[in-house]
């Protein structure tokens, strides 16, 4: 099984890079999915979130209310952290679940560990052969942001300003795809790290 890390900052389009990778047979673990699970009513880290935050963060149906903790977490580094001390380790535990279930199943998997915080966390959390980072100049993820996800552009400088740098991100890199262009470009920037990919991948029988 071949483990891909995948990560780039919001408005790189690196949703768009784990979809194209899937299109080509990639297993993709998304991890804000896999946050989004584990801070369910049912998930192994919503109590903790409760207990730090409180009422406010819960919603009608007694879930957790994602943009109410956004607007917390952002403007607020220290209440950033501790969601990440809280949340971090629950999706950590369940992707090394997913990806033993993975292996068991197919040991020829190629699998792509889609994680927006992978600066934050470390690579060396995950058990990842290499790491592609999806790059966009601030100024095109802004425009991406108030564009297709309806952010002011203060909003979307913030959220761009509350992750890594393009050039910590760039620091971690095995391979970098350049999403500063059209679709077109992008797809032929996934094309070339595909075969970057099956570069990694240990031929049947070695």
């Amino acid at each position: 099984m071949v483990v891909v890390g995948l990560t780039g900052g919001i408005g790189s389009g690196k949703s768009t890079v784990a979809r194209l990778l899937a299109e080509r047979g990639a297993v993709v673990i998304d991890a804000d999915i896999v946050a989004r699970e584990v801070t369910q009513p049912e998930g192994s880290a919503y109590e903790a979130v409760l207990e730090r935050f409180g009422s406010l963060v819960v919603a009608a149906d007694g879930g957790i209310d994602r943009p109410a903790l956004a607007a917390l977490v952002f403007g607020d580094a220290g209440a950033r952290e501790d969601l990440n001390r809280i949340v971090h380790p629950a999706v950590g535990e369940e992707v090394l679940r997913r990806l033993a279930a993975i292996s068991a199943a197919d040991r020829r998997a190629v699998v792509v560990l889609d994680i927006p915080l992978l600066v934050e966390v470390g690579r060396d959390r995950y058990p990842v052969d290499g790491v592609i980072v999806v790059d966009a100049p601030v100024e095109v993820a802004v425009g991406r942001l108030v564009a297709g996800r309806g952010f002011s552009e203060d909003e979307a400088r913030a959220r761009a300003a509350a992750q890594a740098t393009r050039e910590q991100r760039r620091a971690i890199a095995d391979l970098v795809i350049d999403n500063s262009g059209d679709l077109d470009h992008l797809r032929a920037e996934v094309h070339r790290a595909w075969a970057w990919v099956q570069g990694l991948v240990v031929p049947s029988g070695s």
